[in-house]
Order: structure tokens, then C-alpha cells, then sequence
């Protein structure tokens, strides 16, 4: 569904991403993987286009998305949830949500509408809260739900689980599980988290100095790779 060729990125002319190599399968659950500081959120912001590559390829299906502003990308079904979630805080739940609505008009849309407060009932019971006021694991409910409001085939998320209590963790992995196994969304996320990573992912890639070092199965992570690149 998504593959990253030969691509090169720069901070001005520091240099961040090496001939960077990466494929998410139709269907899968892919985790991108790395200390801090590898290049793996620059890598979801080059996907989306909210940074420019140098040079490679970044296709999505029969798609080429290097020349593409951001919000074609989000029309041809890539939803993202960046890091920090960045809900609007002085916006209700429901005004949140309703932003998708100017792409996904119509009927259409007010039945996605309706699916993701079927499959966040906690939202239903907040639409007249603010964003601000919800709690870190509402408001990463609500920021997964604006973006399934434009009805995506690939959900991007960065980080998830970050600053999230421990408690509202395994809701989340649930949530990820449940998007992917069940209702068929492809994801490609990032996490810190070994044990989240296994859990909800299927399919890894490990970047280490802005390169893609090793990925394939989920069951090949093995321990010498844990310990060479994602242990502190």
C-alpha cells in the first residue's frame, strides 16, 4: 500500500534521512521503530508532506506522493495522528470531529460521524467538552477519531502511547488492534514501547541514523536487533 524509495531529507543542510527504505503491506500493522532521534517522526512528516524530500520516491498505492501538498495526501485516504495528538483545545469534541466533515461531505460523512462515536462511546458523552478539558487518553480517542472521519485506508500514528497513564495504555493497543484486525485499516505507527510494539504490530522497520536498518515479521525482531538498536 505505502513505500518509501531511496529517500533522502535535510534540516537545511543537515542531513536526516540516508536512502531511507520502507514498505507497509495492504492490511498490516506496521511499527516504525528507533531510539529517539533516528528520524522516525521526520519519516511520518515526509509521508504526509509536511516536509519535502530531497530525492526517492514515496508511493501510495498508484500514487506518487513526493510533489503532493498535505491535504491531497489526506484526500487519497492517509489519516495521521501526530505526535502530541494536537487536538484544538478551545474547540468541543464535536467541533473537533466536525472538521473532517469539510472533506467528507454529505451522507457520507455524517455516518463516519456517527461510526466513530459508535466506536468511541466515551466521545458521545463529551461532544460539549473541550478538547483541553479531556484527559490524555480522551483526547488521543479524539484525535484517532477526527481522523477516521475522513474515512482513511492507511492511519498514521506517532507515538500513541505517549504521555498517556499506564492504565489507559491497553485501551489504546486495544483500540489499534481493533481498527486494524477487525475493521481492516492498515496502520503504520510509531512506538517506544517494546511490549505495545509487539502486541499491536505485525510488521516492523528499524531506523538507526535516519536509515532503515532492518524490517520484515514482527516474530523476526529478535533480541540481538533489540538490543543493537532499540535498547538505551
Amino acid at each position: 500500500m505505502l513505500k518509501l524509495s531511496g529517500v533522502h531529507q535535510y534540516y537545511g543542510e543537515s542531513h536526516t534521512l540516508w536512502d531511507l527504505e520502507l514498505e507497509v503491506p495492504e492490511g498490516s500493522c506496521t511499527c516504525l521503530m528507533g531510539r529517539n532521534g533516528v528520524g522516525k517522526t521526520t519519516t511520518l512528516k515526509c509521508i504526509m508532506g509536511l516536509l519535502s524530500i530531497r530525492s526517492g520516491t514515496i508511493r501510495f498505492r498508484d500514487h506518487q506522493l513526493s510533489s503532493l501538498p498535505a491535504e491531497a495526501r489526506a484526500r487519497l485516504g492517509i489519516g495521521y495522528v501526530p505526535q502530541g495528538r494536537e487536538v484544538f483545545p478551545r474547540l468541543t469534541v464535536d467541533e473537533n470531529l466536525k472538521i473532517g466533515l469539510a472533506v467528507n461531505r454529505g451522507m457520507a460523512g455524517r455516518q463516519a460521524y456517527e461510526r466513530v462515536l459508535d466506536s468511541f462511546p466515551v466521545l458521545r458523552t463529551m461532544l460539549r467538552r473541550y478538547g483541553g478539558d479531556l484527559s490524555g487518553g480522551q483526547q488521543q480517542q479524539l484525535a484517532v477519531g477526527r481522523a477516521l472521519i475522513l474515512e482513511p485506508s492507511l492511519l498514521v500514528l506517532d507515538e500513541p502511547t505517549e504521555g498517556i497513564q499506564p492504565n489507559i495504555v491497553q485501551e489504546i493497543g486495544d483500540m489499534i488492534v481493533k481498527l486494524n484486525r477487525s475493521l481492516g485499516l492498515t496502520v503504520l505507527l510509531v512506538e517506544q514501547k517494546l511490549p505495545m510494539a509487539r502486541r499491536v504490530a505485525d510488521r516492523f522497520c528499524v531506523l538507526d541514523k535516519g536509515r532503515s536498518v532492518a524490517q520484515g515479521a514482527m516474530t523476526e525482531l529478535d533480541d540481538e536487533l533489540v538490543k543493537r538498536y532499540l535498547t538505551v
